[in-house]
């Protein structure tokens, strides 16, 4: 049906080759992978991103997809841990920070792997982001 063809995605997991001895790590990111790889899941991902939190009928008014399809699509996302939710109800949906922040140390380690260049190039994830400038009467506190 019209519907099976908006969400089937171009490799199933039955056609694909095994791979033996992949890392806990390479696995992870390979289910993350597979769940992104998917225009309207990627907007999803997006809209989260910015909105903080989302309901079913949020993504239904955003996407062109109907309301099941939508509901499989945060299904697919939920079950590789990227969102947080309910797909029953009309709760709300987030990004799941901690595998948000595993995949940008994921990434990070396939670009720049430590003891290269880049690596060293790289601003460091520990170190605080800047703080905002303190404002006094509507004005900088910058003079």
């Amino acid at each position: 049906g019209h519907v099976e063809s908006e969400f089937s995605d171009t490799l199933s997991p039955s056609t694909m080759k095994t791979i033996h001895d992949l890392t806990h790590d390479e696995e992870r990111a390979a289910e993350i992978f597979r769940a992104l790889g998917n225009p309207a899941r990627v907007r999803i991902v997006t809209e989260l991103a910015k909105r903080q939190a989302c309901a079913t009928s949020d993504f239904v008014e955003l996407l062109p997809l109907a309301q099941s399809t939508v509901s499989q699509h945060l299904k697919v996302l939920k079950d590789a841990g990227i969102i947080r939710g309910t797909i029953e109800d009309e709760q709300c949906y987030c990004l799941d920070p901690e595998t948000i922040h595993w995949l940008v140390l994921f990434c990070t380690q396939v670009c720049c792997p430590p003891g290269t260049a880049l690596h060293s190039d790289l601003p460091l994830f520990d170190s605080p982001p800047p703080r905002p400038r303190a404002v006094h009467n509507g004005e900088s506190a910058e003079r």
